[in-house]
C-alpha cells in the first residue's frame, strides 16, 4: 500500500509516495513553493496542487487519508492552528480546510514532530530509546520521541524549544515575546547578527565559508551561534535527558555544531559533570519530514497525530 506524506514549510510544501513495505523511500517525491505571502487559501490551494502532481507523476490515485506535517501545531481545545511562523495559518481551521479542498481525510503533526519520529524510527536515531529532533533553520522547532512515540502535551506544544526565552536577548519574535531562542540561533537571525556588524547581508553558508578563512565577524557569528546552542540545548537536556539529539535544517549543516567545543559549550549550562548525549546528523536528509507525516497515516498512529476519520471523497474535476 502507498501513502501520501506531504511536509507544509515556510517557503516550499514537499510531498512523497511512500511505499509502506520501505517506509524510508520515497516511491515518488516533489516540491512546490508555500507561497505564504499569497496569503491562506493560496497555500491551501498550492498544497492541493501538489497532491494532483503526486497522483500524475507517481500513477497512484491518493488514498483515503494523507499524513501533512505542519508548521505550528493544532490547538487541542479550539480544533484551530496556533503557533505557526507561516502566520497566515493560525486562527484557521487547517485540517477541515484541508480535507475538503483534498476530498480525503488529513492527519496533521507539527512538522518538527515528523521530522523526529522518521528519524527515530528509522533514520540516525534508530535503536534509541528517547530521540529529540531538531529543526535548526528559517524557524526553530523540535519533537521528543520516546519508544517510538512522539509526545504531544496537553497544549500540543511539547519540544517547542525554539520560544524559550534566551539570557540578556531582547529581539522581538513573531510570537509576541522577546529573546526566544528563534530570534537568536535560527538562520535569518544569525544573517542579521552579521549584518549588523559589516553592514553586509549574507547568507549562512556564504558566512561560513568567510569564518573559515579568518574572517572575524563571521567567526564572531559562529562563535554566538556555539554558545548560544549550548544554552539552549543544554535546557532540554536537563528537562528530557535524551539518549541522542537529532539536528536538522540548514543551520544543522554546519559543522561545528557536532563538534567538542560545542559540547564543552552545553555543558557549561548542563546539570551534569558530562555530556554524554549523542549529536546527530540526520541519515534522511530533507526528506525526514515527509516521511515521518506519511507514518501519521499508519493504523498503528505511533505519532499524535490530530485528525479524525476521513470524510467522503469528493468529486473532482480535472
Amino acid at each position: 500500500m502507498n501513502r501520501f506524506g506531504i511536509d507544509l514549510g515556510g517557503t516550499k510544501i514537499e510531498g512523497a509516495v511512500v511505499d509502506s513495505a520501505r517506509p524510508d523511500c520515497a516511491v515518488c517525491r516533489l516540491r512546490v513553493p508555500t507561497g505564504s505571502a499569497g496569503g491562506y487559501r493560496h497555500v491551501i490551494a498550492q498544497l492541493s496542487k501538489l497532491v494532483g502532481m503526486l497522483e500524475r507523476e507517481s500513477g497512484v490515485r491518493r488514498p483515503a487519508l494523507i499524513g501533512i506535517g505542519t508548521p505550528g501545531v493544532i490547538d487541542p481545545s479550539t480544533g484551530v492552528l496556533k503557533n505557526s511562523n507561516s502566520t497566515c495559518l493560525n486562527g484557521r481551521r487547517v485540517r477541515e480546510d484541508l480535507a475538503a479542498e483534498l476530498g480525503v481525510g488529513v492527519r496533521l503533526a507539527n512538522d518538527a514532530n515528523c521530522f523526529a519520529l522518521a528519524e527515530a524510527m528509522f533514520g540516525a536515531g534508530r535503536g534509541r530509546k528517547v530521540v529529540v529532533g531538531l529543526i535548526l533553520g528559517t524557524g526553530i522547532g523540535g519533537g521528543v520521541v520516546v519508544d517510538g512515540r512522539v509526545l504531544d502535551g496537553l497544549h500540543g506544544i511539547a519540544g517547542e524549544w525554539g520560544h524559550n526565552p534566551m539570557c540578556g536577548e531582547h529581539t522581538p519574535c513573531y510570537c509576541g515575546r522577546r529573546g526566544c531562542v528563534e530570534t537568536v540561533i535560527s538562520g535569518p537571525a544569525l544573517e542579521r547578527f552579521y549584518a549588523g556588524r559589516t553592514g553586509r547581508r549574507l547568507s549562512l553558508p556564504e558566512i561560513a565559508a568567510r569564518a573559515a578563512k579568518g574572517e572575524r565577524p563571521a567567526a564572531a557569528t559562529l562563535s554566538r551561534l556555539q554558545a548560544k546552542f549550548g544554552e539552549a540545548i543544554a535546557a532540554v537536556i536537563n528537562i528530557v535527558d535524551p539518549d541522542a539529539i537529532v539536528i536538522g535544517g540548514g543551520v544543522g549543516n554546519l559543522d561545528l555544531l557536532y563538534t567538542e567545543e560545542t559540547r564543552k559549550a552545553v555543558l557549561r549550562h548542563l546539570f551534569n559533570m558530562e555530556v554524554r548525549t549523542e549529536f546527530l546528523r540526520p541519515t534522511l536528509g530533507d526528506s525526514a519530514g515527509v516521511f515521518g507525516a506519511a507514518m501519521l497515516t499508519s493504523s498503528s498512529r505511533p505519532a499524535a497525530a490530530q485528525g479524525g476519520s476521513p470524510p467522503a471523497r469528493r468529486t473532482r474535476s480535472g
